[in-house]
């Protein structure tokens, strides 16, 4: 029976593949453009990015689950970067996302800069936090900021900086970190008092003047909006609507929207190749129906801690029993050294299953298994017991979280074969 499964499968496939992957690069092209403000929170971008695919579920035919609507609402804190923004270190103004990035919490700052350097040993005393934590002490000495250099930390004392060390400072004075790691953007939503910017330490010489003029908006109560429609199960007189089984397969449309007025993060591989995806199996499962009902789910606020996946879990539009299995999409645009399946040590039966699809099908050269893991939006769902993959590409492009995540950048390698080796684990589960 599963042959006979796995046989019409690669029919209809084979008969519905023209024109996918044209399709898919038009999804992933439009959501990564300027005119969604990299799907953040700046602009409403991730409101026009939750709307775009709200009409491409339109134009597919999905129904609606409740209140005859595809879009489920929520509201969540977010600190944001919606001004213009400089940084001048000895009349040399930098280039954000490429010389710097603030952090994700950073404060407001328009000031020139009194300063002290701290060299890695008095970073590391407890006694020298103290007094540069101190309101007091810091006016005594009528400073404003400090600058301490990381680079060449690694392990325990680099997340100690990080976890302990900054925060403490940026509650009480503007912060200036001289890094040589690659930079990573992420979004937050609990503002410092003061600025923290992290800034190559190639641009940055001992006694350099400073200045800069970041203005942070802290949104209290953002509307964030997850987009939710499904493909009913072939109806069969037989089988009682009770018993039919109902498969997820999600994926996060939010990005890291903007630092600024002019940078964006346009997170085409993170996540605007996993909508792509997420629409390509919709069309054809509309097309193709099964003797599952398949709901679809793009998760808004990914980026923020997973928030529009708790949601859906906390308010679900069906009960969460009813689940037979989820599988939750991202980084789809590459493929080149094979997929990461988070979950398989949890679930494997389904992994065998999947790998040995995948065997008959030589669609992706590697299955790479991992455990559980609170990486993306199947997390919830895995804490409510209801069994999930999240799955995501590996290969050469290791942009992430940063201005080069570009559509330019993807090659969508695999992104054919990976779809017929998810549309074939979808019919087979």
């Amino acid at each position: 029976m599963r042959k006979l499964l796995f046989l019409i499968c690669l029919i209809f496939l084979s008969s519905s593949i023209f024109g996918q992957l044209e399709n898919a690069r038009r999804i992933t092209r439009t959501l990564c453009s300027k005119e969604f403000y990299g799907r953040g929170y700046v602009n409403q971008g991730d409101s026009l990015a939750a709307r775009f695919i709200g009409d491409e579920f339109q134009k597919i035919g999905l129904e609606k689950l409740k209140n005859n609507s595809y879009y489920q609402s929520f509201s969540n804190p977010v600190n944001t970067f919606p001004n213009a923004m400089t940084l001048v270190i000895n009349q040399d103004t930098l280039i954000p996302g490429v010389d710097y990035l603030v952090d994700p919490n950073c404060g407001s700052s328009n000031v020139t800069w009194k300063y002290i350097q701290l060299t890695k040993e008095e970073i590391f005393d407890s006694e020298i936090q103290k007094r540069y934590i101190s309101s007091v002490y810091k006016d005594a000495l009528n400073i404003s900021g400090v600058v301490i250099d990381i680079r060449g930390l690694k392990g325990d004392s680099l997340k100690r900086i990080r976890l302990e060390v900054i925060p403490g400072l940026s509650q009480q004075l503007d912060v200036l970190v001289l890094t040589d790691e690659k930079f990573n953007f992420s979004v937050g939503n609990e503002p410092f008092a003061y600025s923290l910017i992290y800034v190559k330490g190639n641009k940055f010489v001992s006694n350099a003047s400073i200045s800069t003029q970041i203005k942070s908006k802290y949104l209290i109560s953002h509307l964030s909006t997850n987009v939710i429609g499904m493909v009913p199960a072939i109806p069969n007189k037989k089988r009682k609507e009770k018993d039919t089984k109902t498969i997820f397969i999600t994926a996060h449309y939010d990005h890291l929207g903007m630092m600024g007025k002019d940078v964006y993060f346009p997170g085409a591989n993170d996540n605007a190749s996993g909508v792509a995806m997420l629409l390509e199996l919709a069309n054809y499962y509309k097309k193709n129906p099964i003797n599952y009902n398949i709901v679809f789910v793009a998760f808004a606020g990914e980026e923020v801690g997973l928030l529009g996946s708790s949601y859906f879990v906390q308010y679900p539009w069906l009960p969460l029993e009813k689940i037979h299995f989820l599988v939750n999409l991202d980084i789809m645009g590459s493929g080149e050294e094979g997929i990461t399946v988070v979950n398989a040590t949890l679930h494997q039966e389904e992994f065998q299953k999947l790998k040995s699809l995948n065997e008959k099908g030589n669609w992706v050269d590697l299955i790479k298994p991992r455990g559980e893991a609170a990486n993306s939006d199947h997390y919830w769902f895995s804490q409510r017991k209801v069994p999930a993959f999240f799955i995501y590409t590996m290969g050469p492009n290791k942009n992430y979280h940063d201005i080069y995540d570009t559509y330019d950048n993807l090659t969508f390698a695999k992104f054919e074969n990976l779809f017929k080796l998810l549309s074939s684990f979808i019919a087979d589960l």
